[in-house]
């Protein structure tokens, strides 16, 4: 009963920052200098017409009204249309946002899976020349730009070994008739392989040194030393009782590593020309396109905001204590 009681509280705040992210993301565009209609129309089109234009946008009304008429529509799934398509931005970003996300997921896992593995290693062999290494190793990958990654790996595998493709998502000329068949096949696999490995090796060294530094206060903790004076065996011990408990601190930064991974992918997408929304937020601050640029950043704003909540459950999961209290 009191972890549904979190989880509802959780929701609850989930719901107020999705309020306060849309309505920064609404004044936010507005505030900047220039008019987004003159990107889209003649210099020479005369007064009359311009505010025909802008009163086709809706952008003549004051601009509280503006946003009251933003949330309705909001809440009716109407995301707006498109100044520089002239379509409904949520048909442009829907297939971006989707290729964005599988590339940020697939990235996510491994570089969660490797960090976590390798960090409760090297904190097991702690003063070790493997953990020293390991850790300097994770500090130099760390500060490595993820561009200058990709085009490393671009330049080995794709263009003097040849055995990977050089970037886009699927080879020029293929035909899919659902996303079943995009998304889950050698050829979409074999182009998601560099874009993701790059994205990991960038993300992998956080979750690493802080699965590492909370393994290194666990392994102090009284119940590690009375399971091994219980005559446990260290493989039980570690995955047991050490690794679940230094998870913890683990999960509350796989929220923010999230949102940063998804954040950054415009880097990422630039260098493999991958067909993401990286290029489309570029594009739509670049010349003003309001719901474009505003459906593109509250959509990465509703994944970040839901991978904090799957991390809190997950929290509370692991140590009901935070449920309790």
């Amino acid at each position: 009963m009191r972890i549904l009681k979190y989880i509802s509280k959780r929701i609850f705040m989930l719901v107020i920052t999705l309020f306060v992210l849309i309505t920064i993301l609404f004044f936010l565009f507005r505030i900047l200098p220039g008019d987004p209609v003159s990107m889209y129309i003649d210099s020479g089109l005369d007064r009359e017409s311009q505010e025909l234009l802008l009163k086709h946008y809706g952008l003549d009304k004051p601009i509280g009204q503006q946003y009251f008429i933003y949330l309705k529509n909001l809440l009716q799934g109407d995301l707006g249309n498109s100044f520089q398509y002239g379509k409904p931005a949520i048909e442009i970003i829907y297939e971006r946002f989707w290729n964005t996300m599988v590339l940020m997921i697939t990235s996510i896992i491994i570089a969660f899976a490797i960090g976590i593995t390798l960090g409760a290693a090297l904190a097991w062999r702690r003063n070790t020349k493997f953990d020293l290494i390991g850790t300097l190793i994770a500090l130099i990958v760390r500060c490595v730009p993820a561009f200058w990654t990709g085009m490393i790996l671009l330049s080995i595998f794709s263009y003097k070994l040849n055995i990977l493709p050089l970037g886009g998502m699927y080879t020029p000329g293929m035909d899919f008739e659902n996303y079943a068949q995009k998304y889950f096949n050698l050829d979409f696999l074999k182009h998601l392989i560099l874009p993701a490995i790059t994205s990991a090796f960038y993300s992998v060294a956080t979750p690493l040194l802080v699965m590492r530094t909370s393994m290194l206060e666990v392994v102090k903790e009284d119940y590690i030393e009375m399971a091994y004076a219980k005559g446990l065996r260290e493989k039980r011990i570690i995955k047991k009782h050490a690794v679940r408990t230094a998870l913890l601190p683990v999960i509350t930064i796989f929220a923010v590593q999230a949102g940063f991974a998804i954040g950054g992918a415009v880097l990422i997408e630039t260098v493999f020309r991958w067909p993401g929304m990286g290029r489309e937020i570029v594009l739509a601050v670049s010349y003003r396109d309001y719901p474009l640029a505003q459906a593109s950043f509250l959509l990465i704003g509703v994944m970040t905001a839901m991978f904090n909540l799957i991390a809190d459950i997950l929290y509370a999961y692991l140590d009901p204590r935070v449920a309790l209290s």
